[in-house]
Order: structure tokens, then C-alpha cells, then sequence
């Protein structure tokens, strides 16, 4: 690390407190009211974060004419705020991106971590990369919250004409862990949510070189002079962290300062990723309303910045930077939203949160029965959302079914007429505001 803190810190695109101000939601951002599928391949399980099984380029792959899904999991059984603390790596499988079956687990027992968070998953000659999080201190005795990077290598994917099995052996290995510098360990972090997360790689179109992003927080020292000194602005420090891979290597990174950073703005920039289409990068992140700094008003939803190269100067798209949000009466419909290029259209899937919920704080969940809980929340793949992207501008223009997850050579079908639905809900006179740290505890403490 040659270069001095203030000049990565002056040159680090950033969201704006200005920017961020403007948040609103427009009928291009928000989704209709969605409810759980009639036939839902996860009825077994609590499912949320999922990536699809892509190759060294970025594409969503086929193997030997298989789809292939990864999902964080928990069992049905358990109540959906629990989730977090047992979350398991599972795998699902398509022929047609339409219909899905339940495989198993894709490790072995053997991964790091108390348990694992998401990541993402390259399929490359013939080998599986599954990059995570390793939540927690295996060597601990009680439940912690450290994380670090970590990969599983050596998997295979064998498949015949009626299934896909994913198996071992695997390797796994640290890959990165937060370095003081560029990227705030635990021991510094002042905020309510530490994060050192969500691996996802990207090879650059333009260069071929290899990168690697990640959730992060910047650090910023106690007497800062960041967010004019506001020490409880300051703890809402969020970043998108990069790291880069010299030799191409998928096993080797080096950090490079933050790509984008949030500080004074938000604290969670969740699941990071990129999309190319037509020399622009467009980022994409998920965030909640609650990790938003006082002042600014944001919501549960997919956030997106462009820039003309990988490491430019980001600019919020659709002036704000809202790409997708929740009707305000479901704020907490939907989460933990994933960007895809298909043709001309970008498609974004999700999963179902607490899509039968309004409530001011996800902590009055826990005050309903157990079986009211598990009714409300969703725990499977909502619908797919189909939107325009072009420069600046976004736009949701339609949706796909639950679980409809295209192939890259799968023609859509034609938009449907009277689109945007009759009166989306943009707003309610008591949705929950930004900033309010009561209650939230829910998702990691």
C-alpha cells in the first residue's frame, strides 16, 4: 500500500449525502405485491441469498444442459429470524431456468466458519469455485460474528439426464481478511452491523483482469473530520471493497483501495455486483432502510451506480440511485436482490422476505406466534423482475414468474401492455423512516 489514506479517500467514488437525499420511490422503482409461489421448490426449507452457478467471464452457465442455483438455507422448521445463525449452502437445479429441484448440501461438513454466508460460484474446466463467507470462528466455542472471505475449490458437478449432484473433494481456504486500512476490521467497527463480505468475482470485459468485490466499511477514526465530525453519521461507513488478482489466479488477490464507498450515507452495501453492457459498469448493491444514516431516507431495495470503466467515477443511476424498492404498505417484501444481463433487458431475482408485514420495525415480528411468523415470511424466490438499462435510466417494465430464471439463450416473451400496475404504492402515511436504530436486530447483530 503505497499511497497516502487522504489520497484514496479524495479519489474513492462516492454516494453522496446530497445524492442519497433524493431517494423517492417512482413508478419505475417499485414492484407490485407479490405472494409465495402455488408450487415452490424450497417448501422444505427457509431460502434467501442465491447466485447462479456462473463461468470465469461472468455468464450464467449451463452443465451439460443444467442450470445450476446456490442458496443460503435453513431448515422450515425454524423460525425465520434464527435463520442467520445455521445458515447451509444448498443447491438447486433446472433444465429449463423454470422448473427447479432441491439437490443437497454443496459442502461436505468441512467448510470455515461457525456457518456460511453468501458468496457466489464459478464454474471453470471443469472445476467448482464456491467463494463465501465464513461467518463466525470455527475454533470458538461460542456463536460469533467475525467474517472472512473463503473459497471451497475442487467441487465437481456430475450430472445424468434426470439430476445434477455437486461433490467434493474440497479445499477450502481464507482468502482475504480485513486489513485495518482499506477495510475497518471488527475490533474498529463503531456501527450496529460489521460487514466483511459477499465475494463475488468479475472478470473486466475491457482488460481480462480478474477481480474480486466484496461488502465492506471504510474506516474512519474516532475525531474524524468525515461527515463534518458527526461521530454517529460517521458509523455509517459503508463501501463496495476490490480486490485483483495479478495473475488471474481465482486463489490469489491482492486488496486495492474501496471501489465505491457510502460513508456518512449507508452502512450496508449488500451482495455487490457488476453488469457490462455497451462500455458502461453498472454496480449494484442491496441495502435495508435501517442502515441508512440519519437524514437520509432510503429503502429495502437494489441501489445502482454507473461508470464508464471498472474503477471510474460512479454516478447514482436514476439521479438517486434506487433501481428496485418494495411498495411502501410491503416494505419488507422482498430482498437481497441479484442483477443479470439478458439481451437488451437486465432481469434481477430475489427472494421473498416478509412479504405479508408493515410493520414499523421487523422486531414486531417477533411478537407474533411462531406459526405467524413463518406464515409471513416468504423464504423462496419471488418473481423476476424485467428492466430497461440504458445510461443513467432504469426502469422495471415487467415480470417473469416465481423462479423463472432464463438461460442466456432463452428468448422472453413480449412485455405486457399497461405497464407500470395500477396505482404501485409509493408511499404510506407510517412507514418505517431511515436512520431508526430500534428495534432491527433481526439480521446480524
Amino acid at each position: 500500500m503505497t499511497r497516502d489514506r487522504s489520497e484514496w479517500e479524495a479519489e474513492a467514488p462516492t454516494w453522496s449525502t446530497e445524492r442519497a437525499g433524493r431517494l423517492s420511490r417512482t413508478v419505475d422503482t417499485v414492484t407490485p405485491a407479490f405472494e409465495p409461489p402455488d408450487d415452490d421448490p424450497a417448501a422444505t426449507v427457509h431460502q434467501w441469498d442465491s447466485w447462479q452457478v456462473r463461468d470465469r467471464h461472468g455468464e450464467v452457465t449451463s452443465i451439460d444442459g443444467w442450470q445450476v442455483l446456490i442458496s443460503l438455507t435453513a431448515s422450515a422448521d425454524l423460525l425465520p429470524g434464527k435463520r442467520h445463525d445455521v445458515a447451509t449452502l444448498r443447491y438447486f437445479y433446472s433444465r429449463n431456468g423454470r422448473d427447479w429441484e432441491l439437490g443437497g448440501t454443496v459442502f461436505d461438513g468441512a467448510a470455515l466458519g461457525q456457518r456460511q454466508w453468501a458468496g457466489s460460484a464459478v464454474y471453470d474446466d471443469g472445476e467448482l469455485f464456491v467463494f463465501y463467507t465464513a461467518a463466525g470462528d470455527e475454533e470458538s466455542e461460542e456463536l460469533d460474528y467475525s467474517q472472512r472471505i473463503a473459497v471451497g475449490h475442487g467441487g465437481s458437478v456430475s450430472t445424468s439426464g434426470e439430476s445434477v449432484e455437486i461433490g467434493g473433494p474440497w479445499t477450502h481456504e481464507i482468502l482475504l481478511e480485513p486489513d485495518g486500512e482499506y477495510y475497518e476490521t471488527q475490533a474498529q467497527s463503531r456501527g450496529m452491523i460489521y460487514t466483511f463480505r459477499d465475494p463475488w468475482p468479475f472478470q473486466d470485459p475491457e482488460t481480462g483482469e480478474q477481480y474480486l468485490l466484496f461488502e465492506a466499511n471504510t474506516p474512519v477514526p474516532e475525531g474524524s473530520d468525515r461527515c463534518d465530525g458527526d461521530p454517529q453519521r460517521q458509523e455509517f461507513n459503508g463501501c463496495i471493497g476490490i480486490a485483483h488478482s495479478p495473475t488471474g489466479d481465482l486463489l490469489e488477490w491482492e486488496f486495492e483501495p474501496p471501489l465505491f464507498e457510502a460513508v456518512c450515507v449507508n452502512q450496508e452495501l449488500e451482495r455487490p455486483h457488476v453488469v457490462y453492457k455497451d462500455g458502461q459498469y453498472y454496480l449494484f448493491c442491496s441495502s435495508h432502510l435501517h442502515t441508512f444514516a440519519p437524514g437520509v431516507h432510503g429503502f429495502d431495495g437494489l441501489y445502482g451506480f454507473v461508470a464508464d470503466s471498472l474503477h471510474g467515477e460512479y454516478r447514482p443511476v436514476n439521479d438517486a440511485g434506487l433501481v428496485v424498492a418494495n411498495p411502501a404498505n410491503r416494505p419488507y417484501q422482498s430482498y437481497s436482490w441479484m442483477a443479470f444481463g439478458h439481451g437488451e433487458e437486465l432481469l434481477v431475482q430475489s427472494f421473498l422476505n416478509y412479504h405479508d408485514f408493515g410493520g414499523h420495525s421487523l422486531d414486531d415480528i417477533g411478537e407474533l406466534p411462531a406459526e405467524e411468523q413463518k406464515r409471513r415470511f416468504g423464504g423462496t424466490l419471488g418473481p423476476t423482475l424485467r428492466l430497461s438499462y440504458e445510461g443513467d435510466k432504469t426502469r422495471i417494465r415487467g415480470v417473469l414468474d416465481h423462479w423463472h430464471l432464463p438461460g442466456p439463450d432463452e428468448e422472453l416473451p413480449e412485455l405486457a401492455a399497461g405497464w407500470p400496475p395500477d396505482d404501485p404504492v409509493l408511499k404510506t402515511e407510517d412507514e418505517p423512516q431511515s436512520g431508526d436504530r430500534s428495534g432491527q436486530t433481526e439480521y446480524y447483530r
